[in-house]
């Protein structure tokens, strides 16, 4: 079935047999094994068959078949079940999926909801770790969880290059409605990653401090590393959020500053133009006594004086930088 990209046993370490899914459970009874079963948007009818063998509980089984789940992790006696969100780039954009993990002793399985890259690079990882493999399923479960963190770290990666281009378009005066559109779609992916990332240091704490029956103390320190991990994607998310806020509100101050220095402009020669405006209009009103009316010299005076006035605003605008 295409549901169901893997279903293998490992014993003390070692990858020893594929097994068949309908009856994989048989194989877990044994010393130092385990089953890591992958499924891909299985049937409901599959995970059933998968929680009679496993015992796996009510809830959790309802939570896979369904999907669109907040990331979590619920513990049920010595075995947990747990939610990770997914991200990969697809193009331009970045699609989100996710990962339900059902682990305990003697089985991993996990479960791929919607966008989400395959686990085959961490099935081959973990089989070529042999001595790290052999701690069992507390190992695979801080590989997948590790796996899906370093996936964030890309795309965080790829989102900051685009910043620092939003930054030095701002800086150079380079920003039109497309960087505006831009940069809101940017901040909308780094919510998404945000909610997508920040419950994982939680889920590891929590990893940690559960005493569930397949970790082993020595083994909760990898997932202290997982959460240093996880810290350092919403350290840079939460930068990147800032350093587009900043962006757009020097973009602002920059289209502000540009607006009013438009406005001083245009005040200026609003001003200069309202002289011979008054002057004319003043002269072109009908009355049979007005000073200089029927003198020859009273045309060429006239335009002296609004050519002198002129002058003088013009000086002065230009002085204190409004021209």
């Amino acid at each position: 079935m295409t549901m169901v990209v893997a279903c293998a046993g490992y014993e003390k370490g070692r990858r020893v047999a594929d097994l068949d899914i309908a009856s994989c459970n048989g194989f877990a009874d044994g010393l130092n094994r385990f089953v890591w079963i992958g499924l891909h948007e299985p049937s409901e009818e599959l995970l059933r068959s998968l929680q009679r063998q496993f015992g796996l509980h009510d809830l959790a089984v309802e939570d896979a078949f369904r999907a669109h789940q907040r990331p979590k992790v619920d513990v049920f006696g010595d075995s947990v079940f747990m939610v990770l969100r997914t991200a990969q780039r697809v193009g331009n954009a970045i699609e989100f999926g996710e990962t339900h993990i059902f682990a305990g002793k003697g089985y991993v399985i996990t479960v791929r909801h919607g966008a989400s890259a395959s686990y085959k690079e961490v099935r081959a990882r973990c089989e070529s770790a042999p001595e790290l493999l052999k701690l069992g399923e507390a190992f695979v479960l801080y590989a997948i969880m590790d796996f899906v963190v370093d996936n964030y770290i890309p795309i965080v990666d790829s989102i900051e290059r685009q910043v620092d281009r939003i930054e030095d378009g701002v800086q150079a005066g380079a920003v039109g409605r497309k960087t505006i559109k831009r940069i809101a779609r940017l901040r909308r992916d780094l919510l998404h990653l945000r909610r997508a990332a920040a419950p994982m240091a939680d889920l590891c704490n929590r990893l940690r401090r559960f005493d569930t029956g397949f970790i082993d103390e020595v083994f909760r320190p990898y997932y202290g590393d997982v959460h240093d991990h996880v810290l350092r994607v919403n350290e840079d998310i939460d930068i990147l959020r800032d350093s587009l806020t900043a962006a757009f509100e020097s973009h602002l101050l920059l289209a502000s500053n540009k607006q009013n220095e438009v406005m001083r402009r245009l005040a200026g020669w609003a001003a200069i133009l309202a002289v011979p405006t008054a002057v004319a209009g003043i002269y072109g009103m009908n009355f049979k006594h007005m000073p200089e009316l029927m003198a020859w010299w009273g045309y060429p005076a006239v335009l002296s004086v609004i050519v002198a006035i002129c002058s003088v605003l013009f000086i002065q605008f230009r002085r204190i930088g409004w021209l």
